[in-house]
């Protein structure tokens, strides 16, 4: 029963990402830059992947066909958007301006305690 109830709260994460109130907060706070990447990570992350192992299982081994329900239970937006964020602050040159966004922690990513 807990694996079950890990899953519910696992998809109930990712799908807090997408609801239409904590985008908007996103869009006032830190611009539509954030939000994409947010929502497009969250693209790759559910669909891409999940395509991509299949394709894998198909072509090259069985065995990547065990990516498909771990891409889609395993949350990595905690790593990459932090990463690509500061890839995009870095190449559009507003390193100064711009506010630090929080990880699924509630911590800064620089925050060490």
């Amino acid at each position: 029963m807990r694996f079950f109830r890990w899953i519910k709260d696992r998809l109930s994460h990712k799908l807090h990402h997408l609801k239409w109130a904590n985008i908007k907060a996103l869009l006032k706070e830190h611009g539509l830059a954030l939000v994409v990447i947010i929502v497009g990570w969250e693209i790759v992350e559910d669909v891409v992947f999940p395509v991509l192992f299949v394709f894998l299982g198909n072509n090259v081994h069985p065995a990547f066909y065990t990516g498909v329900p771990a891409s889609l239970l395993l949350c990595l937006h905690w790593v990459m958007v932090p990463v690509l964020w500061g890839w995009w602050i870095k190449m559009s040159g507003k390193e100064g301006e711009v506010s630090e966004i929080e990880t699924c922690s509630g911590q800064h990513p620089h925050d060490h305690s």
